[in-house]
C-alpha cells in the first residue's frame, strides 16, 4: 500500500540492513545508479524511524521507496526504482502488466525465505567512504 510521508524530494530506498539479499540489491543499485538519484537507509535506522509510518517498522520483510512523499512497498517499490533509474531499466516497467497481487505474492515468497537462502548478517551494513554520501543513518 502507498502512504503519504512528510519528506523532501529525495528518493529513499529503505532495506533490511541485516539481510544478505537486500544488501546485494543495494550493491547492485549503487553500481547502476550513475546519476546518484537514490539514497539508502536500513529499516532498522534512525531515518526509517523518523520518516516511515509505524506499521512499516513491525515486520522488516520488504523494500520500501519514498519519492515525492509517497511510500511504495514490495513490487511497486522495485518498479518505481526501475522508472527512476531510466534508460534500459525502464523496460522493467513491463511488469506493471502483471496484476500487483501476483507480483507481490512472488515478492513475498522470496522475502519470506531470504534469510534461509541468502543469509543474515550480525549487524546492519556500514557504508564505505565512497558510499557515505548516498546513505542516511
Amino acid at each position: 500500500m502507498d502512504h503519504e510521508v512528510d519528506t523532501d524530494q529525495s528518493v529513499i530506498v529503505f532495506f533490511d540492513g541485516v539481510c544478505g539479499l537486500c544488501n546485494r540489491v543495494v550493491d547492485f543499485l549503487l553500481r547502476i545508479d550513475r546519476r546518484r538519484i537514490l539514497k539508502f537507509t536500513p529499516l532498522q535506522g534512525i531515518t526509517a524511524a523518523k520518516l516511515l509510518p509505524p506499521e512499516h517498522l513491525v515486520v522488516l520483510n520488504t523494500i520500501l521507496l519514498i519519492e515525492a512523499g509517497t511510500v511504495s512497498t514490495k513490487s511497486n517499490a522495485i518498479l518505481r526504482i526501475f522508472r527512476r533509474l531510466g534508460g534500459l531499466w525502464r523496460f522493467g516497467l513491463v511488469f506493471y502488466l502483471i496484476p500487483r497481487i501476483l507480483r507481490d505474492a512472488i515478492y513475498d515468497l522470496v522475502a519470506n525465505n531470504r534469510y534461509r537462502i541468502f543469509g543474515k548478517k550480525e549487524s546492519c551494513r556500514i557504508p564505505t567512504a565512497e558510499e557515505r554520501p548516498v546513505f542516511l543513518p
